[in-house]
């Protein structure tokens, strides 16, 4: 099988061009052939038609002497075509190399004419071949048939010369479309090798290079203004990757750092119990706050590995929702928050109970990180025909505008040095992301600073 490109577009385009060729050349040899005998038909029908009233004059002229009549006829030779004279089917003169046998048959095929005096073409007759024509004449009561004939052989030798030219010329035609063809492929397709060449030249460190072909071809032009899409979107995966990297790298350093300092201390000297029982008070701390962000970390990769398979089944969002909020409003109060929820009592759903528990148990934390002392939070649950929607609101420090485009990419923080002193990781809203979507759902935000946001979770029924 050929490999090349370029070759095969040749040999589609010669193919392509041989068959217009082969098509042309046919009826090009089709409309010839048929204009040459079209044009003996009407010259041997004129000439019928000529040698006819001659005839009838003649006859005249020789007081009824038909042979006679014939013999003067015959010996014109009307413009070299053979003439023939019958007589109730006998031959009374003839010329030109033609046998009687022959002249019979074509006296016999004139013959078949549907009237008398209608001038009709027949059939080539003879191994040579030939074509005739013919004319009845009633003259004196009596019946003639004068038939014109000529042979073919003159459009023979001129369909022979048109078959040679063409068989020599396809051939020639042939190579030169090749060449011509592979010529413009060449042309064409070389932009490719240029985008190749600038595509070997890029890699992880220079994803914000493009593509550069000049004025191309449109086709040509699109190619390239997707590759550049595509190297713009690995340039922003990478840039994520390089981010999630460097933060993830930081949120472990630091538990770890505080577990190591404080066995350092720790076993630096003899110390109480009571100094042992607070440094693994503080190691136990760290070490819970690694453990979840850690988790964390692990449920993030295996949903964009797409290794997370959803155990669903069918429960009451509603219960749901009163579970989450009461478990959250232990920590609102200890924050001095108020908390109020608005539920139906029965909102059958079919999901996995337990990440679905986590997004709303994220989305209520987030809600009372960010509201200060005095502040309310409020849930409801609202059901519809084709989804249900749970919103959470605050009147926290709002979200400036800037931050919003980036509140759900993994440790993003708007307020980072607030976030770290109240546990948090900067994952809990990507995990909310993913869950909703995972359940074919979304999550919208609404914020206004200092005046609270208001998050909106959708999820199809």
């Amino acid at each position: 099988m050929i490999r090349s490109f370029r070759v095969r577009l040749t040999l589609w385009y010669v193919g392509f061009f041989s068959l217009l060729l082969l098509l042309f050349g046919v009826f090009l040899y089709g409309r010839l052939a048929a204009g040459l005998q079209h044009r003996v038909d009407d010259t041997l029908i004129d000439q019928a038609r000529t040698a006819a009233t001659l005839f009838a004059d003649e006859y005249r002229e020789q007081n009824g002497d038909a042979e006679k009549a014939a013999s003067e006829i015959v010996a014109n030779d009307l413009r070299g075509e053979q003439i023939a004279v019958f007589a109730g089917g006998r031959l009374l003169a003839s010329s030109g190399p033609a046998t009687a046998q022959q002249y019979n048959a074509m006296a016999a095929q004139a013959s078949r004419s549907p009237a008398p005096g209608l001038i009709v073409p027949v059939p080539d007759v003879g191994p040579g071949g030939s074509r005739a024509a013919a004319d009845r004449r009633k003259v004196d009561g009596d019946e003639y048939l004068i038939v014109a004939c000529q042979p073919l052989d003159a459009i023979a030798a001129d369909l022979w010369l048109v078959r040679r030219v063409l068989l020599l010329a396809t051939p020639l035609l042939l190579a030169l479309a090749g060449v011509g063809g592979y010529l413009v492929a060449k042309r064409s397709l070389a932009p490719l090798g240029w985008m190749a060449e600038q595509a070997r030249r890029i890699s992880g460190s220079n994803l914000d290079a493009r593509l550069e072909i000049g004025r191309a071809a449109e086709e040509l032009e699109t190619l390239s203004g997707s590759f550049n899409e595509l190297l713009a979107r690995l340039d922003q995966t990478f840039g994520s990757m390089r981010r999630f990297v460097a933060d993830a790298s930081h949120e472990l350093r630091t538990p770890i750092a505080v577990i190591r300092g404080e066995a350092d201390v720790a076993l630096s000297q003899d110390r109480s119990a009571a100094a042992y029982r607070e440094t693994l008070t503080v190691i136990l701390d760290e070490s819970r706050r690694l453990s979840r962000l850690v988790d964390d970390l692990l449920n993030l990769a295996r949903a964009d590995a797409g290794n997370v398979q959803l155990q669903t089944r069918e429960f009451y969002f509603g219960d749901l929702l009163q579970d989450c909020c009461r478990s959250a409003q232990v920590l609102a109060v200890a924050r001095g928050i108020a908390m109020d929820w608005q539920s139906p009592e029965d909102v059958p759903y079919r999901g996995d109970e337990e990440l679905l528990h986590r997004l709303v148990m994220n989305l209520l934390d987030n809600a009372i990180r960010h509201t200060p002392p005095g502040g309310r939070v409020v849930v409801v649950l609202e059901t519809h025909d084709t989804d249900l929607r749970i919103r959470v609101s605050d009147t926290g420090t709002g979200i400036a505008p800037e931050a919003l485009p980036h509140l759900f990419e993994r440790f993003y923080r708007g307020d980072k040095a607030r976030s770290r002193q109240d546990g948090g990781f900067g994952l809990g809203l990507a995990i909310v992301k993913w869950v909703a979507e995972s359940h074919r759902g979304s999550v919208d935000v609404v914020s206004k600073v200092g005046a609270g946001s208001t998050f909106t979770v959708s999820l199809p029924r």
